[in-house]
């Protein structure tokens, strides 16, 4: 598979695309073939060298929407050809307000999603909304989670109230 590498940390001018063996789902992990990625503000950080934990070389790419091409052993709730789009928050953890100690972003550290295929957990993807594209879809995780944050978890949004 060919993937958009970061050999040096430095401009997006300095992106090589190399060939890389295709992805293997391990235990509880899904491999989606990329349709679509979205670049965003992090990403472009990410490939400067100004994001914390990441080590070249590395494929960046938080964003995505893709068809489900293997499943590992014990991935549950996707099925092979599923289209999807990836939620690119790793390692969570349990408590919605903050994340965990073992949380991470897809991109960066861990490969991303400016490749031809992707692997995540199996509970990294969600089925893609029908009535968005899947360039729309592909733009929507990284951006809308952290508007979802900022509305809900930090804001305290609640039913009835406005936002201008």
């Amino acid at each position: 598979m060919r993937a958009v590498t970061v050999e040096t940390f430095g401009s997006p001018t300095d992106l090589v695309v190399r060939e890389h063996a295709d992805l293997v789902a391990g235990p509880g992990e899904v491999v989606v073939k990329i349709r679509a990625a979205a670049l965003n503000r992090r990403d472009v950080r990410v490939i400067s060298g100004g994001w914390p934990g990441c080590e070249a070389p590395l494929t960046p790419g938080s964003d995505g929407c893709g068809v489900v091409h293997s499943l590992g052993p014990g991935a549950r709730g996707v099925a092979v050809g599923d289209q999807v789009v990836i939620f690119p928050s790793l390692g969570w953890g349990d408590d919605i307000t903050r994340h965990g100690p073992s949380f991470n972003i897809l991109g960066g550290p861990t490969d991303g999603t400016f490749a031809e295929q992707v692997r995540v957990p199996a509970e990294n993807v969600f089925p893609k909304p029908a009535r968005l594209s899947i360039e729309e879809t592909a733009a929507l995780p990284l951006a809308g989670l952290t508007m979802w944050r900022a509305l809900f978890t930090r804001g305290r949004l609640r039913s009835g109230q406005t936002v201008l």
